[in-house]
């Protein structure tokens, strides 16, 4: 894992002590507050919500409109984008501030996780309690925080083209797949300081391959339905498991470029979904058949079959999600759950971890 970088601070015998505890649980509330970005941007996406404010006002735009002049300045530049042209023309002030209201939640969440990690952070700073070695990787995931606030605003920017309702698809998933990286990094991190000495038993050294290739595929699987929410290619195929009554629907890969019916045909996009989820439910079965089989009891074992059993939960809300065409709330509930699949991911991994030769962490 690219995270798990040789720390002195940790050490196979030691057990966290009270400072690093403390850093660990202000991750761990940081992950949790990422967590539910991820879900209130997926709300935001189903609704039509993300293109209703069209500036970018980092300070400015905490406070919500105060006046009925401000309301209606913000719904004179709305009303210039196609998506109020094509898709909600007419709606009124009431209904645009239905969308507004979600968005800028969206955008108050966003900065609300900055102002406590960037508190954070200072905090432990001045008490001098950021445990020995992990200062620069602290620091890098405030920069990455910040680039996701931009990276955010250059996707939202991209549906104020003329020719688009919604936004790039591409930058979509680019944005989606920055905020993983960032819950990763800070649940790793904070893993890594609440169990520093690393434990696997023995028998684990045939299961790491498969972890690590399942952990893949689920993460793969994630950003290919990151294609499917940006073409909104749930609304289509609403059968299971048949795509228009075939395994592999008629015209996958598209008329023209394979490359660009991978992240832009429909069939193509639901079908490379289909396909990834079930290679991650299958894996992750397979893996916890073999926790079970092979593992003592403990934290491994545990691991690999609570992981197991939030992927099935997960590859079920999927196909609910698609039968019933997207409704908003089962589609931000697997947005959701998607988080939990890949947070149990890293729990698996972790618990993995192989012991070093030099008795490092």
């Amino acid at each position: 894992m690219p995270f798990d970088a040789h720390d002195p601070y940790l050490s196979t015998t030691a057990a966290p002590d009270r400072r690093a505890r403390a850093v660990a649980l202000w991750l761990l509330a940081v992950a949790a507050m990422v967590w539910a970005m991820v879900a209130l941007g997926g709300a935001t996406r189903l609704t039509g919500s993300g293109l209703s404010i069209m500036e970018w006002a980092p300070l400015r735009g905490t406070l919500p409109p105060m006046s009925e002049a401000e309301w209606n300045r913000l719904y004179d530049l709305y009303r210039t984008i196609p998506q109020y042209e094509l898709v909600n023309r007419g709606f009124g002030l009431e209904g645009f501030k239905g969308i507004f209201w979600l968005e800028w939640a969206h955008r108050l969440w966003g900065r609300l996780i900055g102002l406590v990690y960037a508190a954070g952070l200072l905090l432990f700073w001045w008490r001098g309690a950021i445990p020995r070695g992990y200062g620069k990787r602290l620091v890098l995931l405030l920069a990455l925080g910040g680039l996701q606030g931009a990276v955010g605003w250059f996707m939202v920017a991209s549906g104020f083209e003329a020719d688009r309702t919604a936004v790039s698809p591409w930058r979509l998933v680019i944005h989606l797949g920055l905020a993983l990286l960032l819950f990763s990094l800070l649940l790793w991190t904070a893993l890594s300081l609440l169990r520093p000495h690393r434990d696997a038993p023995p028998e684990a050294a045939p299961l790491r391959p498969l972890a690590h290739a399942t952990a893949g595929l689920v993460v793969l699987a994630m950003l290919a339905g990151g294609f499917v929410a940006g073409i909104r290619a749930g609304l289509d195929y609403n059968t299971f498991p048949l795509m228009g009554g075939q395994i592999i629907p008629e015209g996958y890969g598209g008329v023209s470029s394979f490359a660009q019916a991978l992240v832009g045909d429909v069939a193509t996009v639901q079908f490379n979904h289909r396909l990834l989820a079930t290679l991650s439910g299958v894996a992750a079965l397979a893996l916890g058949f073999l926790a079970l089989r092979r593992l003592p009891a403990g934290p491994a074992r545990g691991a690999a079959l609570a992981f197991a059993g939030v992927v099935a939960v997960q590859y079920a809300l999927g196909v609910a999600t698609l039968l019933h065409v997207v409704p908003v709330w089962l589609g931000t509930l697997h947005q959701t759950v998607a988080v939990g699949v890949l947070a149990a991911a890293l729990v698996l991994l972790h618990a993995l971890r192989r012991p070093r030769p030099d008795a490092r962490a």
